[in-house]
């Protein structure tokens, strides 16, 4: 990436949010700290709390605390950082609203605006940064899922910001895509020969995708209520997950070639007709009961009222093309499920004939490919094994092979990323992929 390309100021809208406190300045100081910023940048917040710049930096500091626990802020990292992080106390609702960031603002040549808001202020945002004046030639934009609660919703929403800015310069943040052992599934299917003549039709007998999480809504449910689970999750993170796994290989990791394969396998997935739905869909929503020894209340007692929101819901899904017709993808997802795991398990078939007898015959298993993303990194391989022993009938067992990144790269020094990490990183640089 040339210099020319690098950022010099990011705009975090929602600056006082949730998201922005639990994850985005945490990610940009850890960046910082390990020197992949430009020297230049500047990270100013803005929101409608008026708050001090320095009232701003201290609730900055408390974020990267709590995130950084159990260990300590580096202060040295600390002092760099915060000499960047500036407040702009701002409406973007209004129609003159975004003036008071153009004294912060007005220097930059190439701005991001990443906008941590509800989609529903996406369009003023940008009308916002016109009539200022922000929205130059090189400015980027940044938008958080899920863009609109439906197709005329989404379509309406990226009219209004492709008014304003190029396609070029708008960049759809998916964070999970940002995670380890997602880039690491890139790596596993296109960096290794062995995988390929396996991936398909022929070998695979279905493929599962969960996000499982044990807590409740709570005090999200406004806009939990507005999208629901299949809305929040399914139709960004999960047909994400779907597509690395289903995509062809590209031919480079340039942001075209990339996409190209994802929407191939988009395009490929068969249509749900209302028989389906019946068929290969259910929705849920978790009411009162026990997790972690813990009595939680129901989702219509977190709300204060009845709702036929879905905090649960599981797909079958077919990608009609040569290399997965007939393998059905299950989608899984929901709050207040037993675990918090987020896992794609590719499920082989069984052997086509077995030679083996007696115990070890109902030992046989299929092959599984497993990869974990949360609360692990890791990627098992399930292969069958012969259970150590002398006695007359041969026993097998399932075994994994890991390659754990906890384990493998654990160390002094050594921490687990923030998935939004890459993604700044990549929007700060100007890349897409």
């Amino acid at each position: 990436m040339v210099e020319t390309a690098l950022a010099d100021v990011l705009v975090l809208f929602g600056a006082t949010g949730d998201l922005a406190q639990r994850m985005l300045l945490p990610s940009l100081y850890f960046l910082d700290a390990d020197g992949l910023l430009p020297e230049r940048l500047r990270v100013v917040g803005t929101a409608r709390t008026d708050m001090s710049r320095e009232d701003f930096q201290a609730a900055t500091r408390k974020a990267v605390e709590e995130r950084a626990a159990p260990e300590p802020v580096d202060e040295e990292a600390w002092r760099r950082f915060v000499a960047r992080l500036d407040y702009v106390g701002a409406n973007a609702a209004e129609p003159q609203g975004l003036e008071a960031l153009k004294t912060a603002v007005c220097e930059a040549s190439r701005p991001i605006f990443y906008l941590a808001l509800s989609p529903s202020f996406y369009g003023s945002v940008c009308r916002g940064l016109q009539a200022a004046g922000l929205a130059g030639p090189q400015a980027r934009i940044v938008l958080e899922k899920p863009i609109g609660r439906d197709l005329k919703s989404s379509r309406a929403i990226n009219q209004l910001v492709g008014e304003v800015f190029s396609e070029d310069r708008i960049y759809r943040i998916d964070h999970y895509l940002g995670k380890e052992t997602v880039q690491n599934l890139m790596a596993l299917r296109f960096g290794n020969i062995f995988f390929e003549p396996l991936w398909n039709n022929q070998t695979i007998d279905h493929v599962q995708i969960t996000v499982a999480e044990t807590e409740g809504v709570g005090e999200r449910w406004p806009y939990y209520d507005e999208y629901g689970a299949l809305r929040d999750m399914v139709q960004n993170h999960m047909l994400q997950l779907l597509c690395l796994v289903a995509m062809e290989p590209p031919s480079d990791l340039q942001p075209d070639a990339v996409r190209t394969e994802k929407v191939k396998v988009l395009k490929s997935l068969r249509p749900f007709t209302r028989a389906d739905a019946g068929m290969n869909s259910v929705r849920g929503q978790y009411v009162a009961g026990v997790v972690g020894g813990q009595t939680v209340a129901a989702y219509e007692t977190e709300r204060g009222q009845p709702s036929d929101i879905e905090t649960f819901v599981a797909l079958r899904v077919d990608i009609a093309n040569w290399r997965w017709a007939g393998v059905p993808f299950f989608l899984r997802t929901g709050k207040r499920l037993p675990e918090r795991r987020t896992q794609i398990a590719i499920q082989f078939k069984s052997v086509p004939h077995s030679i083996f007898e007696g115990a070890a015959r109902a030992d046989l298993m299929p092959n599984r490919l497993v990869i974990d993303l949360q609360p692990d990194e890791d990627i098992e391989l399930i292969l069958m094994n012969k259970a150590p022993g002398l006695g007359q009938s041969l026993r097998l067992e399932p075994l994994p092979l890991s390659l754990s990144l906890l384990h493998t790269y654990s160390g002094p020094g050594r921490r687990r990323r923030i998935a939004y990490e890459r993604l700044l990183l990549d929007v700060i640089c100007g890349s897409s992929t």
